[in-house]
């Protein structure tokens, strides 16, 4: 298996955004709706005569079209029993078609060429706000993007959703709204709230905790046009410090600018000191004694990229590195956020 080190650059500094790139409007999401069903036509390809679930709802389905059947005397494989998921979108109207997934539950070794049947799609509270049916498409995941043709027990049906149920969100006779940020932050709500609270030139929006932030529709406008306005406004936000590591590809991303502070580790037959001087001669701020497996660095420069690439050089490997920066953030070595995912 291949590893990677990559290094992108997660700032602590002031960034500028619009407020619609770091934040969301309360109550307008999107909602997921689940369903299940056959998918039939499929070239001995099925579900076998072990999956029970599916004879008994294909003799269900022949029972609601008036033919009367067993289910022990069902030997069909061209059946395939299947979970149906897709995303509602906000403010969907009915007769909106979507994208719908299909999955097999059961031992299907393909359902290349099927056909799922009319599906019911419920949301969590077991009301029906779609239906879908229509030709899988197997080889097409790898145009949008989900999954990929290797996989044929799961497929797609391309506009095959069709919305019943509409989630009625009434934006438009609402005096407040609330915004949420993506990322939780005292400073990040107050920078959101003083910016549209400047460019209205009245209060019109107030920070009620590090996420949210409470805005009054003015008088002059419509809900809907000062969302509009409000979305659009540039801000200046900072970002957090982040340290991300894959830990099943080996891949760890971090900012350059991550300091860390000066330590001795011990990892294996890796043993670092890692010290700070006031000039060292060298090009890029660090150098590497081979002897003593010590790493100097310029004061001011100890980051986890230096780090990083003056353990590469050491003949560290990927996981070896991954180790390091875990067991040096539970020691307090490094103080930016560390997500392993």
């Amino acid at each position: 298996m291949k590893y990677f080190l990559g290094f992108l650059l997660f700032f602590t500094s002031l960034h500028a955004a619009k407020i619609t790139d770091i934040s969301n409007i309360v109550g307008v999401r999107d909602n997921q709706i689940i369903g299940y069903s056959l998918v039939v036509g499929l070239k001995k390809t099925g579900d076998g005569t072990t999956s029970k679930f599916t004879l008994q709802s294909i003799s269900n389905m022949l029972k609601a079209m008036n033919i009367d059947m067993n289910p022990v005397d069902i030997k069909s494989k061209n059946v395939a029993a299947v979970v149906v998921t897709a995303t509602l979108k906000s403010f969907a109207r009915q007769g909106d078609k979507f994208d719908v997934t299909v999955s097999s539950i059961g031992d299907a070794k393909s359902l290349e060429g099927g056909t799922l049947l009319m599906t019911p799609l419920k949301g969590v509270d077991g009301k029906i706000y779609a239906l879908a049916q229509g030709s899988l498409s197997i080889g097409g995941l790898n145009q949008r993007g989900v999954g990929s043709a290797t996989h044929p027990t799961t497929g797609i049906v391309f506009d095959g959703g069709f919305v019943e149920r509409e989630i009625n969100i009434d934006l438009f006779h609402q005096q407040y709204a609330t915004l949420s940020l993506k990322e939780s932050g005292f400073e990040n709500a107050v920078a959101v709230q003083k910016a549209i609270n400047r460019y209205y030139n009245r209060a019109v929006a107030v920070a009620m905790d590090s996420r949210s932030i409470k805005l009054k529709c003015p008088k002059n406008r419509s809900m809907i046009e000062f969302l509009a306005e409000v979305q659009n406004i540039n801000i200046d936000y900072k970002v957090k410090n982040k340290i991300i590591i894959n830990e099943k590809t080996g891949t760890i991303v971090a900012g350059v600018d991550i300091q860390l502070k000066p330590t001795i580790l011990t990892h294996g037959d890796i043993t670092i000191k890692i010290v700070e001087k006031d000039s060292i001669k060298m090009d890029k701020n660090l150098a590497i004694d081979m002897n003593e497996n010590e790493i100097y660095t310029k004061k001011g420069a100890t980051t986890v990229a230096n780090l990083v690439r003056s353990l590469q050089k050491l003949g560290a490997t990927p996981k070896d590195i991954i180790s390091i920066l875990e067991a040096m953030k539970s020691a307090g070595s490094i103080s930016a956020e560390l997500e392993v995912i």
